[in-house]
C-alpha cells in the first residue's frame, strides 16, 4: 500500500520559513507527478505547486516567487521550501502523488495527512 507521509509544518512568524517534505513509501516502481495542496479554515482545498517526474512545476500564484517545489526521485520524497511566509498562508499542508507504479499495482492517486502550517503576524 502506498502511503505519503508529511513532516516539516509549525509555527513561524510572518516573513519566515519552513521546508515541508513528502515522503512516499511502499515498494514505489515511479511517481508521475506530484504535489503539495493547503486548506485553510472554512475554505477549500487549493493547489500550491506541482512537479512531474521530469521536475516541470508550476505553482498558484499567491506563492509564486516565493516558494519552491523539488522533489528526489531516487528517494521518492518532495519537499516544499517557503520562504516570506504570511499570515494568509496559514493551513493545513496535504503532499499527493498521482500515477504511482508499484511492484504489485498502479495507483491513479494517494494523498497523505496533512501538516498544519501557522503563520503568525
Amino acid at each position: 500500500q502506498v502511503r505519503l507521509a508529511e513532516s516539516g509544518g509549525g509555527l513561524v512568524q510572518a516573513g519566515g520559513s519552513l521546508r515541508l517534505s513528502c515522503a512516499a513509501s511502499g515498494s514505489i516502481v515511479s511517481i508521475n507527478a506530484m504535489g503539495w495542496y493547503r486548506q485553510a479554515p472554512g475554505k477549500t482545498r487549493e493547489l500550491v505547486a506541482a512537479i512531474t517526474s521530469g521536475g516541470s512545476t508550476n505553482y498558484a500564484d499567491s506563492v509564486r516567487g516565493r516558494f519552491t517545489i523539488s522533489r528526489d526521485n531516487a528517494k521518492n520524497t518532495m519537499y516544499l521550501q517557503m520562504n516570506s511566509l504570511k499570515p494568509e498562508d496559514t493551513a493545513v499542508y496535504y503532499c499527493n502523488a498521482k500515477g504511482i507504479a508499484t511492484i504489485s499495482k498502479w495507483s491513479s492517486e494517494v494523498w497523505g495527512q496533512g501538516t498544519l502550517v501557522t503563520v503568525s503576524s
